[in-house]
């Protein structure tokens, strides 16, 4: 970490914050971000967070929900803002035109503070501002993410804060960022009435892990389904037998069979292979990754394998979903 003046201490004056959105953003990631701010000042009793949202364009940006999303113009790196946060989904490698990107750059350097929410954090990433610096993104884009930026130390935590720059893997975790953020600079009190104004219980640090599958309090039931379940998504793309697991877990295959049939309705098997498939589908819809690399980092022993199991699945090969 480097020393730098950080907007994470106490301050009385506000603090102005420019949200950019993109189209395809999670409108989960804009309240994620948004709401919080809104509940600390509610419970301040004064704007202590001061903030405007706009977009590349000028236009409503269009959620991944298809709902759009009200802003007050398009970015404008002349204005000023002490934090620039940019938040995107899918289809940000198209948005990040270099004229976009020189916007981000601009007011970035200007601003106190800048970050990305999920996808946004490619955007900041390929206007250069995590070079050399710890980062993070959304879970499934991880591996891509570190081979698209080498130079940035790039982590699978819920947020990272690196210096001036910020990153987050997605709706919760810049939920726990914003209350990192009021915690910081207001408080605990503050920040847990802002988490009790929305019933928030979960408590992460920012160096947790991001899960592939989220169990919620299933953690707290049953912890031999958690376990193994945490075991098939840490050996996607060498898949464990479910003797294995089952051992790993304390329990019998048999057992095993019994509490996944009892908690989520079918054989351990069958979730493995859905759990895989699943991560497939993701990396065919929004990559270009090659299918016998996909069918790699997934677990199929080739190519066909891969594609007959995907059709069964999905009712279409991979390479027709991904021209579709």
């Amino acid at each position: 970490m480097k020393s730098e003046v950080t907007i994470f201490r106490p301050e009385r004056d506000p603090l102005h914050v420019t949200f950019l959105v993109l189209s395809g953003a999670s409108i989960m990631c804009v309240a994620s971000a948004i709401d919080p701010l809104r509940a600390a000042n509610r419970i301040s009793g004064r704007n202590v967070f001061e903030w405007r949202i706009v977009s590349a364009d000028g236009k409503p940006p269009l959620t991944s929900s298809g709902m759009p999303v009200a802003i007050s113009g398009p970015l404008d790196p002349a204005l000023r803002t002490d934090v620039l946060v940019a938040i995107a989904g899918f289809g940000n490698r198209e948005q990040a035109t270099p004229a976009l990107l020189s916007g981000i750059r601009r007011a970035a350097r200007a601003a106190r503070a800048y970050g990305g929410v999920e996808a946004g954090a490619w955007l900041i990433a390929r206007a250069g501002l995590l070079e050399g610096r710890a980062a993070t993104t959304h879970w499934e884009d991880i591996e891509d993410f570190a081979a698209a930026f080498p130079q940035s130390d790039i982590r699978p935590d819920r947020y990272v804060i690196d210096g001036p720059a910020f990153t987050t893997g997605g709706a919760s975790p810049t939920f726990d960022l914003m209350l990192h953020l009021v915690r910081s600079r207001l408080g605990m009190a503050v920040a847990l009435d802002v988490a009790s104004v929305f019933i928030y219980e979960q408590a992460h640090a920012s160096s947790d892990a991001q899960p592939l599958v989220s169990l919620g309090r299933l953690d707290g039931y049953d912890p031999r389904l958690a376990q193994a379940i945490r075991l098939m998504e840490a050996y996607i793309d060498h898949p464990l037998t479910i003797a294995a697991i089952a051992r790993r877990a304390g329990v019998t295959a048999r057992s095993l069979e019994t509490i996944f049939r009892r908690s989520i309705g079918e054989t351990p098997g069958a979730y493995y292979l859905r759990l895989r498939l699943g991560a497939a589908r993701r990396l065919v819809l929004d990559t270009r990754i090659p299918m016998a690399d996909i069918a790699a980092r997934t677990g199929f022993s080739s190519a066909a394998a891969f594609s007959r199991a995907f059709s069964r699945a999905f009712g279409k090969a991979p390479v027709r979903m991904r021209r579709g």
